[in-house]
């Protein structure tokens, strides 16, 4: 993956759109990454796994539910520390 600075994305966008029918373009600003770009058909494959990911979380739970495997909010939580409940909000 090609990195870029912010300003020569702005300067240059024109070629960034080009440059990202290729491949995924990642965004630097004062050396840190803060975008990247891809191309609407990495994106929409993109999108159809997180759909597809979601439906296999659901599925299993309806299983897991049937199955009668519920728990509660607290056995869920309970073996984070409050630190990490912290980082996760």
């Amino acid at each position: 993956m090609q990195i870029i600075p912010a300003q020569l994305a702005k300067n240059q966008f024109g070629d960034l759109l080009m440059k990202v029918q290729r491949e995924p373009v990642e965004i630097s600003k004062y050396g840190k990454r803060v975008a990247v770009v891809i191309s609407p058909e990495e994106y929409e494959q993109f999108e159809k796994l997180k759909l597809q990911n979601l439906k296999s979380v659901l599925a299993e739970s309806l299983a897991q539910a049937e199955r009668g495997e519920l728990y509660s909010i607290e056995d869920v939580f309970s073996p984070l520390t409050a630190e990490e409940l912290e980082d996760k909000a």
